[in-house]
């Protein structure tokens, strides 16, 4: 008897026309034969829906940015400079994209712990936000700035005495590698200000991919009371804090979505009580996954069935090279199953257990095991979810020579 496991969940929202999965308005069948397998499909109305959402959520006064690295697809990066009030870079190839997709150098703020000298360059002259991690890289855009005739933007990116509960990826407390100690702060401040550059602030990031209200509003008091501690220690107001993100996306069985509007109540209530030294500061935060990765869909097309000693696989023509997260291979200590869906059979009640994987030639190449799925056979199409976030551009695309998916936005 083979034991089936659990998909996750899959966003709310999607819909079948015909009894096919629709993407934008158009069949999942149909998207493939017109496009090629396999291929990540990315919708405008869920990203408009994912902000609008966020804004009536959060204080009118919180400016909303993207983090970049979540998804870089140039059609998609283009659609959320306009949605989002500031982009989120981490190194100099994000530079040239976002400039490039139309968002304004005062918009754009660049965090990374190994800047080249070239890529501060490239930021001091385009007149970027540098979020310095260390006094030696503060040392160096000082230097930068100097030869090049140009006041660099420095912000300092702090590592917290404190991490997001409940983080699926841990960015502070403890030894980082991100940021600098908290005792290291104010006299790489007091650096910047005596060498006449443009201080900016704070870039507080404590961790990411969290599905707790109530550790993320907690985390989000500290940071506002870290900053406002840092601000009084180096005796002058900062511009702009940046309290990272942390807000998360359910992706497998038991994840429920954050409670978005407890989050930004307790936020609003938080502004009520800033200290003076932040009265006037400019609050930020950044998201990536929770703005697109559920408005994303891998498409890849079954090419082969086959049976081995009683189980089912499904073998398909994409795999872990372009999904790797839904593989288990990023991050995931226990592997667990994505949300997923025979797109092409997407009306169909569940007959059968099958295991979903690639092409590839390792048994690390798993999309799906022991699910639950309608009886499909080769031609049909498998639809991974939450695809949006880490997809095409952190997977490894060129592993055994098989090359990236494609990509589309749709409406």
């Amino acid at each position: 008897m083979i034991k089936t496991k659990a998909i996750g969940p899959i966003p709310p929202g999607y819909q079948a026309i015909d009894g096919e999965l629709a993407l934008g308005g158009q069949k999942a069948g149909v998207l493939v034969a017109e496009n090629g397998s396999p291929l990540f499909v990315y919708s405008r109305s869920r990203l408009d829906a994912r902000m609008a959402q966020l804004r009536a959520a959060m204080p009118d006064a919180l400016d909303l940015h993207y983090a970049m690295k979540a998804n870089p697809f140039p059609p998609l990066l283009r659609y959320m400079v306009g949605l989002a009030d500031g982009i989120d870079i981490a190194s100099g190839g994000e530079l040239r994209m976002a400039l490039e997709a139309g968002a304004a150098a005062e918009h754009i703020s660049f965090a990374g712990p190994g800047k080249r000298d070239e890529e501060l360059e490239q930021a001091i002259q385009a007149g970027v936000t540098i979020n310095i991690e260390s006094p030696t890289e503060c040392d160096r855009a000082l230097r930068i700035g100097e030869s090049l005739g140009k006041k660099p933007h420095l912000s300092i990116r702090v590592n917290p005495d404190f991490d997001l509960k409940g983080s699926g990826m841990k960015m502070g407390g403890g030894a980082k590698p991100f940021g600098m100690d908290i005792e290291l702060v104010a006299p790489t401040a007091k650096r910047i200000l005596d060498a006449g550059a443009d201080w900016r602030g704070f870039h507080i990031f404590a961790g990411s991919q969290a599905l707790s209200a109530d550790a993320i509003i907690e985390t989000q008091s500290q940071t506002i009371e870290l900053a406002g501690r840092l601000a009084t220690m180096i005796g002058q107001r900062p511009d702009h804090v940046n309290l990272g993100g942390g807000i998360g996306i359910p992706y497998f069985p038991g994840d429920e979505p954050v409670d978005i509007g407890k989050v930004g109540n307790a936020m609003s209530e938080q502004f009520k009580r800033l200290p003076n030294i932040l009265a006037s500061t400019q609050f930020a935060i950044e998201l990536g996954r929770y703005l697109v990765g559920e408005a994303g869909v891998y498409l890849t097309r079954i090419i082969d069935r086959k049976m081995s000693q009683g189980q089912t696989f499904l073998v398909t023509d994409g795999g872990l090279h372009h999904q790797l997260a839904a593989s288990g291979n990023f991050g995931t200590v226990v592997r667990r199953n994505y949300p997923a869906a025979i797109a092409t059979r997407f009306d169909e009640e569940p007959t059968e257990t099958v295991s979903i994987v690639g092409c590839l030639c390792t048994p690390l190449d798993r999309l799906s095991d022991n699910a639950v799925m309608p009886e499909a056979n080769v031609g049909d199409v498998v639809a991974i979810f939450c695809a949006g976030a880490y997809g095409a551009t952190a997977s490894p695309a060129n592993f055994l020579g098989q090359g990236p998916a494609k990509e589309l936005l749709v409406d």
